[in-house]
């Protein structure tokens, strides 16, 4: 490896010896394309023509008065494909072409990275598989069909918890056995270097609009950027620009699922501890033994027991902030949000809004919060109005 992979003592290699060369060779034509004029201009070329970016920063009155400063979202639901992974998928099989490879493997939960990846793969001519959790199959229909209409093959994976850490595991499973063909897309800031900042690299689009926007329009940089977080690829992608900035706080929401106190919830960073998953050293939510816990959420892209080590890092230095927001909170946020801005956010999305507007009255009226909309809601519908319907209806 060229680089260390090591955010502070988070991060670095822990796989099969067998996936040591494809990782190196990753790498090694990562580092070659950053460098590359017409790899950067094919990327921004699709990202702008194909994609549409740069997605709005919008002003959201209605959220900016309840809160009681101004709030900003970050329109990444408005990116082709419904959210923000296709910065990543896009770039990834780009690189996948540039070494040849022709299959693209991915995991996916919320069923976005999924979509995204299908959307590449039929752009580029590539092969798609793509492994999901049969309990985020059954949960997620609408992207399971998008993804088949693309041309990707959907295997439902059914062991262990049956969500998105178990199709992370078939995936390395499949790579082992087809790392001369396949390139695996993996699609959040975790994982084994040099996933972590591969995927950095290319969500890092999503600060430098965020900033670039506010300079033009306040001349300033933000109070703060609120991001949810599962893995971490959309908050990395917000929070990476403004890191050198301490004055910027950065805030990271986690699952609470039904409540901290009840152990079922996804908050890695608040109730997890260090450990070893899928390849990278970060916090974990695991037994006393080290057994890695089933996490829980509403939301199937949050649904994972681990997180991405820079923000172990991010943490651990002080730099970063980590709250959560319960499965019931996310679902108040989302027909909050629907009702009074007239969008529907993803059930990710919904608990970063959740917990800004838990801190409704904490901020100065000139304070600046920007909430990466990290994805829209309409994959979500079905299954966010049967739990509401089943609490009772809509709050």
């Amino acid at each position: 490896m060229q680089l260390s992979g090591r955010f502070g003592p988070f991060g670095g290699c822990f796989v099969s010896e067998l996936l040591i060369p494809a990782l190196e060779e990753m790498e090694s034509a990562w580092l070659a394309a950053r460098e590359d004029s017409a790899f950067k201009a094919e990327l921004d070329d699709l990202l702008a023509r194909w994609a549409g970016r740069p997605t709005p920063l919008y002003r959201a009155p209605a959220l900016s008065d309840t809160i009681g400063c101004e709030v900003y979202l970050k329109r990444e639901d408005l990116l082709h494909g419904g959210a923000h992974k296709t910065n990543n998928t896009i770039g990834q099989a780009l690189l996948a072409k540039r070494m040849g490879r022709t299959q693209l493997i991915a995991e996916t939960g919320a069923g976005q990275h999924g979509v995204a990846t299908a959307m590449a793969g039929a752009l580029l001519g590539l092969n798609v598989r793509v492994f999901m959790g049969a309990k985020d199959v059954a949960r997620q229909q609408p992207n399971v069909r998008r993804m088949q209409l693309f041309g990707a093959e959907v295997i439902p994976v059914e062991s262990g918890s049956r969500s998105l850490k178990d199709a992370i595991n078939e995936t390395l499973r499949y790579w082992t056995e087809t790392v001369a063909t396949s390139f695996y897309v993996f699609g959040t800031v975790a994982g084994p270097h040099p996933y972590p900042s591969i995927v950095k690299d290319f969500q890092r689009v999503i600060g430098e609009e965020i900033r670039a926007d506010l300079q033009a329009e306040l001349g300033r940089l933000p109070t703060a950027v609120m991001a949810c977080v599962g893995g971490g690829s959309n908050a990395m992608g917000a929070f990476a620009e403004f890191v050198p900035h301490p004055e910027v706080r950065l805030i990271g929401v986690e699952p609470a699922g039904h409540g901290l106190e009840t152990g079922q919830h996804g908050a890695t960073l608040i109730a997890g501890r260090p450990g070893c998953v899928h390849g990278s050293i970060s916090y974990l939510l695991q037994d006393d033994v080290g057994q890695v816990l089933e996490a829980h959420s509403i939301s199937a892209g949050l649904d994972y027991p681990g997180v991405g080590p820079e923000h172990a890092w991010l943490k651990e230095q002080g730099r970063a902030q980590y709250v959560s927001a319960t499965d019931n909170e996310a679902l108040d946020a989302l027909s909050w949000l629907c009702r009074n801005e007239g969008i529907l956010p993803a059930l990710e999305s919904s608990h970063a809004v959740a917990a800004a507007m838990k801190t409704a009255g904490q901020w100065q009226a000139e304070d600046v919060l920007v909430i990466n909309l990290s994805g829209r809601g309409d994959k979500d519908l079905a299954h966010a109005i049967s739990a509401m319907d089943a609490r009772g209806g809509v709050a």
